[in-house]
């Protein structure tokens, strides 16, 4: 049952979360991110967000460092928005999994040539 709530929780914070970093965060370090999951434990305690951010290195890293610094602010917002006893601790990563895809595509076009 708690595993049932922790997907719906998750679901909606990811819904929210793409509506927060478009319309509400200002931070000029903040690039093109994109919200690929949200993992929330099942105590609803801690949720890890994967994002993807397009962009060099060091934009990456900028982004990530944006939105550690804005984690409050977030946390806060989703609070708003999801009416939940307490809102979960945040923690962002980075999605590895579409750049994984993109290098084994790469890998199987040259085997093809």
């Amino acid at each position: 049952m708690s595993e049932l709530r922790a997907n719906r929780v998750a679901e909606q914070m990811k819904k929210e979360l793409g509506d927060i970093l478009t319309m509400k965060l200002k931070d000029p370090r903040i690039g093109f991110v994109t919200v690929t999951d949200v993992e929330v434990t099942g105590d609803l305690q801690q949720a890890t967000i994967y994002i993807s951010v397009l962009g060099s290195e060091k934009e990456k890293q900028d982004t990530l460092l944006g939105l550690t610094k804005a984690k409050g602010f977030i946390r806060s917002e989703i609070g708003k928005r999801i009416r939940l006893r307490k809102t979960p601790e945040l923690l962002f990563e980075f999605d590895e999994a579409y750049e994984y895809g993109n290098r084994i595509e790469t890998i199987l076009r040259d085997l093809n040539k």
